[in-house]
């Protein structure tokens, strides 16, 4: 049984990706029968190019992906390279999961609270150094340029982008290495880009093109900051997909896929930018040159940390402390008194949302982890050493437009009965979350000291004596942390559960992001923070959990 887990694995995880492309190209090229489209044509490519703004949606969806992806990438490498081994790198390392669970549409909603016309930085600075007693009349959030989005993409993808570094630091057994280079006399920021960067850079390569995409492709956070006059191309091409006309299907699959080639440009041209950096710092890397003491990057970067830190942190504290205010007028910092009122009035609209969050993260990662655990056991019992072809594989879902194959998958669900049902969100959920699971847990799983299955073995335990008794004890910690992200990854799921709900199942974040174009920023707070505080509570029950079951083997509850 344990032997079928890969294939049901990719059955489950893989096949809808690539059922849902096919059923995305298919209408793209005017093919749907069920919506009378009985033949190939060019008519929705010729409708798209037709659409008013597609150009400045094009335009603008390029910008802002490249420049969000760029900078994410120089701040994560600039605050791991200067940082590494001080304390506030290690401290960096432990605040790292909590700014992971905040669900992207939530810090949206915060970032609105703090940069908004009426956010907290005008308010801290009104009246006395601006003169307004008014909101001013500023575009600052949904502004032309989209800079407002990018600075949302950039604080959510940098914390994920550090992990993904902090992870492949641990492969390449850095602290040696730069051990040995700074005993030759290299100085710690020259010694981190000469000795370490060239071996990191092809292990998060994967989780780069990952961002890549979903700065391309991202659309709750989209609808929230971007401008409306016009979105980008994936906030597009949903609003056809949406439309009552029908017709505009084959217009949004032709959107979808136009959306897919740009997103693989895009990476074709990240490549091409890869080689020719490498080609072009060759010479200053083996140029011998030692560097200096590298202070000045480190208390830059230190400022840094803490303000992406302090925005974060600032951005969960606005949305609380809206949905607890009670009276809030421009231009006061703090709100006239708290109250429940808010929790009151939003409850019998909040309980629903929030069970199918719920119910829904629940089952998809307690689902994934399964699936996940059965695929590692199973790796190690055959001694099996998966290549990069696997991690591609499991990159897949991560690496295409969301809106590119959901549409396709959608008609799946109805061509198999599932459409609009909650095992259908679960499945369409677990597309995403088990790539996270799996790139949690792997790791841990594969450093576990052999000795310990190899002694219980030859004491004469079964071999899923072995597995139940001795690996998953020891394992508890990663494999909750593995459970605490798989369930923030499905709670900050949008897309999947608008196409594979029909709008029957309302998640936490369909409600947020639906209730962001009102002007109740009580009932928004409500539910911005509910979003952000499931993910927080699974993190800290998968922090508190072994220390409670292990309480009387404390080595054993430090072992990861």
């Amino acid at each position: 049984m344990l032997g079928l887990a890969p294939a049901l694995t990719l059955l489950l995880f893989l096949a809808p990706v690539a059922a849902g492309l096919i059923g995305t190209w298919l209408p793209a090229f005017g093919y749907l029968p069920a919506l009378g489209g009985q033949e190939l044509t060019l008519a929705p490519w010729r409708a798209l190019f037709a659409s008013p703004g597609l150009s400045s949606a094009i335009r603008l969806t390029l910008t802002t992906g490249l420049f969000a992806t760029t900078l994410s990438l120089m701040l994560a490498l600039g605050l791991c390279m200067s940082l590494h081994g001080s304390r506030p790198f290690r401290l960096m390392r432990r605040l790292i999961p909590p700014l992971l669970a905040t669900p992207h549409a939530a810090f949206a909603l915060g970032l609105v609270f703090l940069i908004g016309p009426s956010g907290w930085i005008v308010r801290a600075l009104s009246p006395w150094a601006t003169g307004w007693t008014r909101p001013p009349d500023l575009l600052i959030v949904q502004d032309p340029w989209g800079m407002a989005l990018v600075a949302g993409l950039v604080l959510k993808e940098v914390p994920y982008l550090i992990l993904m570094i902090l992870a492949a630091l641990n492969q390449l057994k850095a602290e040696q290495t730069l051990a040995v280079a700074r005993s030759l006399g290299y100085g710690p920021i020259a010694a981190w880009l000469k000795a370490v960067l060239p071996g990191l850079y092809p292990q998060i390569r994967l989780p780069i093109y990952a961002v890549l995409t979903f700065s391309f492709s991202v659309v709750d956070m989209a609808i929230i900051l971007a401008p409306n006059t016009p979105p980008p191309l994936a906030v597009e091409v949903v609003s056809w997909f949406n439309d009552r006309d029908l017709a505009m299907t084959f217009q949004a699959a032709a959107g979808a896929t136009l959306l897919l080639a740009l997103v693989l440009g895009a990476i074709f041209l990240w490549v091409v930018a890869e080689r020719l950096v490498a080609s072009l710092s060759r010479p200053w890397l083996s140029a011998g040159s030692r560097g200096g003491s590298g202070r000045g990057a480190r208390i830059a970067a230190f400022g840094l940390a803490v303000v992406l830190l302090g925005v974060s942190l600032v951005n969960l504290l606005g949305m609380a402390l809206w949905s607890f205010a009670s009276l809030w007028r421009f231009p006061h910092a703090l709100p006239a008194g708290l109250s429940l009122a808010a929790w009151a009035n939003a409850l019998p609209g909040l309980l629903r949302p929030g069970w199918t969050t719920l119910a829904v993260g629940i089952a998809a990662s307690v689902l994934a982890l399964v699936l996940v655990l059965a695929c590692l056991e199973n790796e190690e019992r055959k001694r099996l050493r998966p290549g990069m072809g696997v991690l591609w594989l499991l990159y897949a879902p991560l690496l295409l437009p969301q809106a590119a194959f959901l549409f396709g998958a959608q008609v799946l669900l109805v061509l198999i009965g599932l459409d609009a049902s909650l095992p259908a969100v679960v499945w369409f959920h677990l597309f995403f979350v088990l790539p996270y699971v799996f790139l949690s847990l792997s790791d841990p799983w594969r450093t576990l000291d052999e000795r310990y299955q190899r002694t219980a073995l030859c004491l004469g335990a079964a071999p899923f004596k072995v597995f139940w008794r001795i690996k998953l004890p020891m394992l508890l910690r990663p494999v909750l942390f593995a459970l605490a992200v798989g369930f923030a990854v499905s709670v900050a799921q949008y897309l999947p559960t608008l196409f594979a709900g029909g709008g029957r199942w309302p998640s936490l974040t369909t409600e947020a992001v639906t209730l962001s174009a009102g002007g109740d920023r009580r009932l928004i707070g409500v539910y911005a923070f509910s979003q952000s505080l499931l993910p927080l509570l699974g993190f800290t029950l998968a922090m508190m959990l072994p220390v409670w079951v292990f309480r009387h083997r404390r080595a054993l509850a430090r072992v990861e």
